[in-house]
């Protein structure tokens, strides 16, 4: 028996990085600089924080609560001072702008509509503070319901809408005066997950026809993974590494990403060799079984270091017994259970001395041949796929 691992599976897609990030990274629409942020004069919610924002880029701030995102994309609203270092839009500093004056669409999680103004009202609330001329407002109004498919629902009240609708009337509203930037705070947090995966789908594709700025906060991974041109993934008030979709996914910069952005598997080792003859990239490290694993030393950690060694449990192939000529590193495990995910099964298996340690395996449905809990199965992966972080 031997299953081959199917690609790899982030939340809704692996997407590409954008080309049009590419194009304006030369020239940052938004750049922090040195930017600190702390409520008690202590504690540091956000620590010395350098981040430029590319110009119609889609970034998302991802990371566990009180990591710092939201407090970063709330200064960068302006609802939220920093301690320390400033805010530039267009190399101006906006740091002591009030936000009324920063021309920033907002979508908050819980919306914020006004319940007793109709959906055209709340839409064109934005523009009535602006002082817009009424005939303007109106058009502007059925063109941003057109943008999010609401149109001939400008009569209605947010009571009379679903949850997802609400959303679309929050997103026309941040819209509707044409912003530099659009700044959206958990706004799928509330939806069910059929929806909200579906409202996925539509803010990227309305982001691609748009090319505004997007500035999406969310905890979610899968979340970010799906939409995002680039992802900064937030800890402790520090940025632990920022690159897109795909090589956050792939190339985890450290063990808190690699543990953080999807499911892996993570050995415990000890590095024997630092780096390989004629593989300047490559390292070698034993486990307390003996067990040698090969793979990428991602933190240049030295011979006798304590490492993790990393693998993505879609890179994982499994053998009944042990091939003639594997060209991956080889674990020995036994199948401890067997879980259905709908899409795919989850191996679960004890590897290492006394079957101590887990190893995550996800196999199509479309597999040849699957073992049993309890099963004694061989588990082979890629050396280049392999992480191996101090």
């Amino acid at each position: 028996m031997t299953t081959v691992a199917e690609p790899p599976a982030a939340g809704l897609a692996v997407p590409t990085a954008s080309p049009r990030a590419a194009i304006y990274a030369a020239e940052p629409l938004v750049s922090f600089v040195g930017v600190q942020k702390t409520y008690d004069g202590v504690n540091l919610v956000v620590r010395k924080l350098d981040l430029d924002i590319r110009r119609g880029e889609f970034l998302t701030l991802l990371g566990p609560s009180g990591s710092g995102k939201t407090t970063t994309l709330m200064m960068l609203a302006g609802f939220e001072s920093p301690t320390a270092g400033e805010i530039l839009l267009e190399r101006k500093p906006i740091t002591r702008t009030p936000p009324h004056k920063r021309n920033f669409g907002m979508v908050f999680q819980n919306y914020a509509l006004f319940p007793h103004m109709t959906v055209g009202d709340n839409v064109a609330y934005p523009l009535t503070v602006r002082r817009v001329p009424k005939a303007e407002q109106a058009q502007r109004v059925e063109r941003a319901l057109a943008m999010v498919r609401l149109q001939g629902m400008a009569g209605r009240y947010p009571s009379q809408l679903s949850g997802g609708q609400q959303q679309r009337v929050a997103l026309a509203r941040a819209l509707v005066f044409e912003p530099q930037l659009v700044l959206m705070d958990e706004p799928l947090g509330a939806l069910d997950k059929q929806l909200r995966e579906h409202m996925q789908i539509e803010l990227k594709e309305l982001h691609r026809q748009l090319g505004v700025t997007f500035v999406f906060v969310t905890h979610d991974q899968g979340e970010a993974l799906t939409m995002s041109d680039r992802v900064a993934v937030f800890n402790n008030g520090v940025i632990q590494q920022i690159a897109p979709a795909d090589t956050m996914y792939e190339q985890p910069s450290n063990r808190f990403v690699a543990s953080f952005i999807g499911d892996g598997t993570m050995l415990p080792a000890t590095l024997r060799a630092a780096t390989l003859e004629g593989q300047a990239d490559r390292c070698s490290a034993v486990m307390a079984d003996g067990t040698v694993l090969t793979g990428i030393n991602v933190n240049a950690a030295a011979n006798g270091a304590e490492v993790m060694v990393g693998i993505r449990p879609e890179r994982i192939a499994v053998h009944a017994a042990p091939p003639a000529a594997a060209a991956g590193n080889l674990l020995r495990a036994q199948v401890r259970s067997i879980v259905y995910f709908g899409d795919h099964l989850r191996l679960l298996c004890g590897v290492g001395a006394d079957g101590r340690h887990e190893a995550a395996v996800k196999l199509p449905l479309s597999a040849p041949a699957v073992p049993a809990a309890g099963d004694h199965v061989w588990l082979e992966f890629p050396q280049a796929l392999t992480r191996v972080y101090a």
